[in-house]
């Protein structure tokens, strides 16, 4: 990263000010751990800097500009309005080089902060029989399924790593389904508790949707013990994340890993190439260890 370079991380926006403000805080944070950098913020909505004055001031003296989309999951926002606001930077700004990262993504980074988000709420639950607790992944809702379908994914990781019986996928807001009705499906079929896990940045207003949401259904089944976690904008996994956008070492935009979620993926790079087949063991072609045959759900 050379001193003509600016980063410029590219929030969402809540008409909360004060998500905007812990993203703010995040991106001080991050110039504490590299004063060396330049780092900027700007806001796709619901912001007084967003992207059009954003990427000026990110150009302003800069030879390169890094764009980072601090977003975990690339819908229409991601996919149109950024390109587009890129490429009229570029026309206002031909002296300068743009270029742009991969949104956060849900990959192992991702995972790692969920995994330990719910690691979190099993000991505020005094560890209960998993098999008795179920998990909800709670997200922001798109109209893209890509978006919806990476969250799907982040789902099945967290239930191949764990014990749990059930582990479902809810949203806020756009799709289904929305976590009263899962939480509905879930005691039905026996969790006697059940931990939700925000898959979230930073507060905002569905932040605080879903505790108002949560305090309902805690009146709703006196029976049922509820954790709910909380966003996680400042773990550490997410700075390591950009991090390492800014040394160029993620994966090149569209390049999928089916590995991503084995646990044997580490062992295994060093050992071959990872040539995928999709065999009844697994997307990775290595026999999980993970079994869940004294379990109703196999026969």
């Amino acid at each position: 990263m050379t001193d003509d370079t600016t980063i410029l991380l590219v929030g969402h926006g809540s008409r909360n000010r004060d998500g905007n403000n812990e993203t703010l805080s995040f991106a001080a944070q991050w110039r504490e751990r590299h004063p060396e950098r330049r780092i900027e913020v700007c806001f796709i909505e619901h912001a007084e800097v967003l992207l059009d004055d954003g990427l000026d001031r990110a150009a302003k003296g800069a030879r390169r500009v890094l764009v980072i989309p601090f977003i975990l999951n690339a819908a229409g926002h991601v996919k149109m309005e950024l390109p587009a606001a890129l490429n009229r930077a570029r026309e206002r700004h031909p002296g300068v080089d743009f270029g742009v990262t991969r949104h956060l993504g849900m990959g192992r980074e991702i995972f790692a902060v969920l995994q330990g988000q719910l690691d979190r709420l099993m000991k505020q639950l005094a560890m209960p029989d998993p098999q008795t607790t179920g998990v909800i992944l709670l997200g922001r809702g798109s109209s893209d399924a890509g978006a919806n379908g990476e969250l799907a994914k982040m789902a099945r990781w967290i239930f191949e790593a764990n014990e749990h019986e059930l582990v479902d996928l809810a949203f806020t807001g756009v799709t289904w389904p929305r976590l009263e009705t899962v939480v509905q499906r879930q005691v039905r079929l026996g969790m006697m508790q059940v931990c939700i896990v925000p898959v979230y940045l930073f507060t905002g207003v569905l932040i605080e949707r879903i505790k108002a949401q949560v305090d309902r259904l805690r009146q709703q089944y006196p029976q049922v013990a509820f954790a709910l976690g909380t966003h996680f904008g400042f773990d550490k996994g997410i700075f390591d994340l950009l991090d390492a956008k800014v040394d160029g070492d993620e994966l090149p935009e569209g390049r999928m890993l089916e590995c991503d979620g084995c646990k044997y993926r580490a062992d295994a790079e060093d050992e071959h190439l990872h040539d995928h087949g999709h065999t009844a063991t697994g997307a990775c072609g290595h026999g999980h260890g993970h079994d869940h045959s004294h379990d109703h759900r196999h026969g």
